[in-house]
């Protein structure tokens, strides 16, 4: 599996999913151009990655001019763009009791708006390119769970984007998929508020409620994103793909 000569732009590549994934694919040779909106930790990551060495923009994901200055920004520097990964995002718990309009419309604004927005950009681009398309969406887009319900449905509104979109860009060639990750180990759970001891139990609860018995590590999503993005994936569009320990798979007894 090689990105040799491969452009790929990554959003929310500051850390998590998107940083790792940066980093697996510049092993495998690709241009990275990279987005988050902490400078600091974009570097962090461009730093630890291979030559070429990645083009970093900084900017808020949700704001629309900002969104243009990222699809454009590496459309000047690189000259084209062959892979679009669109993974950032955010997550707020919330119940239909207690979650309110503002909660909805900041996790849809993240979610679902910013990767409408920067798909709609880049799809001239990678209709030039004969490129691809792949979104972080979750298990939640699959499979209901209590107490997420914003989250839910926006991740639900991602995998019908990945059918729709790929339906559409497939006579021109053009792949769309997603991965939809189970609990994984990262910081996204903490910016929600849960405490140190809130967040090791949950990570010791995710034991139970993946078939593998353990929640997954951000390499392991790294690695799916990179085969549905690569050549290797050549025959495979439209496909939202679990990388979930088996838990899409799961049913209470």
């Amino acid at each position: 599996m090689s990105f040799l000569g491969k452009v790929v732009l990554i959003t929310g590549a500051s850390s998590g999913i998107g940083a790792a994934t940066a980093l697996h694919l510049s092993e495998l040779g690709a241009s990275l151009a990279l987005t988050g909106r902490n400078v600091n930790n974009l570097q962090e990551v461009a730093d630890k990655c291979k030559d070429p060495r990645p083009f970093i923009i900084t900017g808020e994901i949700t704001n629309e001019t900002d969104v243009e200055k990222i699809l454009n920004s590496t459309i000047k520097h690189y000259g084209k763009l062959d892979v679009l990964i669109n993974n950032a995002g955010t997550l707020a718990s919330g119940s239909i009791e207690n979650t309110s309009l503002e909660q909805y419309d900041s996790v849809f604004n993240t979610n679902v708006r910013s990767i409408y927005q920067l798909t709609m950009l880049a799809v001239p681009h990678l209709i030039k390119s004969k490129g691809n398309i792949v979104n972080v969406s979750s298990v939640n887009g699959i499979r209901s769970f209590p107490g997420v319900l914003a989250y839910n449905m926006s991740k639900s509104a991602l995998d019908q984007l990945t059918r729709c979109v790929a339906l559409e860009l497939a006579p021109k060639q053009v792949r769309v998929n997603s991965v939809n990750p189970g609990v994984v180990v990262t910081q996204l759970h903490k910016r929600t508020g849960m405490s140190e001891e809130e967040l090791k139990n949950f990570f010791e609860h995710s034991k139970k409620t993946h078939a593998l018995g353990r929640p997954g590590d951000v390499t392991e999503v790294a690695k799916a994103i990179a085969f549905l993005a690569s050549d290797d994936a050549s025959f495979i569009t439209g496909e939202c793909l679990p990388v979930d320990g088996g838990r899409h798979a799961m049913c209470p007894r």
